[in-house]
């Protein structure tokens, strides 16, 4: 408890900013797969590519305004702008007339996810004393992905209020989105450079690859293989739809995801404070592998609940870890660009995944979806046992 009393009150106002964005986010995205395939007669490859570019566009856009952030030292005014453009996004979500309005408003919603993302970690990491960054971390994640739990349970709720009728349910996700951006503005104070520890960063170019070392390196190739392994839980949703879960119901798969995620992240980010975070990816790695067999042989809804709350689980072993290790790999003044190259790392990696999801799904069936990730985290770990780290 003592790591939670030294986490400054910003760093506790920047996870309550991430709970109402991510209830606001997950109330939508818990039912929009649902609603592509049963409302607008979308295919498994449909969604793998709204979802996929969406998210990997995000994960590419993190490279700029990490970059930004660092070279102006200023990382809320990013955060603002990116909370923002998220807010604006939501109604679209309900006004969708088709997959293609669907995909101009998950795009929309994702860059400013994207321009949010390297500010708001590097904020954390200028914020945390780093004998406690992962506790800071995973107080954060945990915060968001209690935000991510909520929302399917509000979708759940709304759903059955309003007879199924999604695009209304959509509309009350403008509300968090809303009280998100002023959490934000009235409640997070940003470091200046100097107590930051971080002197002004040059403009991105091919010198700021030589300032960042070896480590920092291999740590994104392992976040990119990673994410290889770890497709879009669009896929989860789908795969208990077939089981007969109907409509309403569907985000409860979110909701059981995130719970455990939620339960795990701050304890996993403590312990990655202590341990050698290899061992954590390592788990985290054999949880997925475990993750994918489950759901890929699943005959029954308990068999699909398993399968997602150990999906969960990998995700509350590795998430923070991950982040933990890009700011330890990576110079107090390039925190910022760190994080957004990490993240274009993975949104390519994001793409390619849930793009190959979706195509296995429809050619091969949603079994080989799932077999498929089990293999790349099986070469993630086969990597991870060529290469060595050192720890913090």
């Amino acid at each position: 408890m003592k790591a939670v009393a030294r986490i400054p009150r910003s760093i506790w106002m920047l996870g309550l900013v991430s709970l109402c964005m991510d209830l606001s986010s997950e109330l939508i995205h818990s039912l929009l797969p649902v609603f592509m395939v049963s409302g607008l007669g979308a295919t498994a490859l449909q969604v793998g590519l709204v979802e996929g570019i969406a998210e990997g566009s995000a994960m590419i856009v993190k490279v700029f305004s990490g970059a930004i952030s660092d070279y102006f030292g200023k990382r809320k005014a990013l955060a603002v702008f990116g909370y923002s453009l998220g807010a604006l996004a939501k109604p679209l979500f309900a006004l969708a007339l088709s997959v293609n309005w669907v995909f101009a408003a998950r795009f929309m919603d994702r860059i400013g996810k994207g321009i949010r993302g390297a500010p708001r970690d590097a904020l954390v990491a200028d914020l945390a004393p780093p004998e406690i960054r992962g506790a800071a971390f995973g107080l954060r994640q945990s915060l968001d992905t209690v935000g991510a739990f909520l929302g399917p349970l509000l979708a759940i709720g709304l759903m059955l209020l309003w007879a199924g009728d999604f695009r209304t349910v959509f509309w009350f996700a403008v509300i968090p989105a809303v009280i998100a951006v002023l959490l934000l503005v009235f409640g997070v104070q940003e470091p200046d450079a100097a107590s930051a520890g971080r002197p002004r960063a040059a403009v991105i170019g091919w010198h700021t690859a030589r300032e960042l070392e070896r480590a920092y390196w291999l740590v994104v190739i392992i976040g990119a293989v990673f994410t290889l392994a770890r497709f879009s839980e669009a896929f989860l949703i789908l795969r208990a739809q077939q089981q007969g879960l109907a409509d309403a119901y569907a985000p409860l798969v979110l909701v059981l995801m995130n719970l455990v995620y939620a339960a795990t992240a701050y304890p996993m980010g403590r312990l990655a404070d202590r341990i050698n975070n290899f061992k954590l990816l390592g788990a985290g790695l054999v949880t997925l592998i475990a993750a994918d067999l489950v759901l890929a042989l699943a005959q029954s809804y308990t068999a699909i609940a398993i399968g997602v709350a150990l999906w969960g689980l990998h995700m509350g072993l590795t998430q923070g870890v991950l982040a933990t290790m890009v700011a330890a790999s990576a110079p107090a003044h390039l925190r910022g660009t760190a994080f957004g190259i990490f993240y274009l790392a993975c949104g390519m990696a994001m793409l390619i995944a849930s793009v190959l999801a979706g195509l296995l799904w429809d050619t091969l069936g949603s079994a080989t979806t799932f077999y498929a990730g089990a293999a790349f985290s099986v070469m993630a770990l086969i990597l991870m046992a060529l290469i060595r780290i050192p720890s913090r």
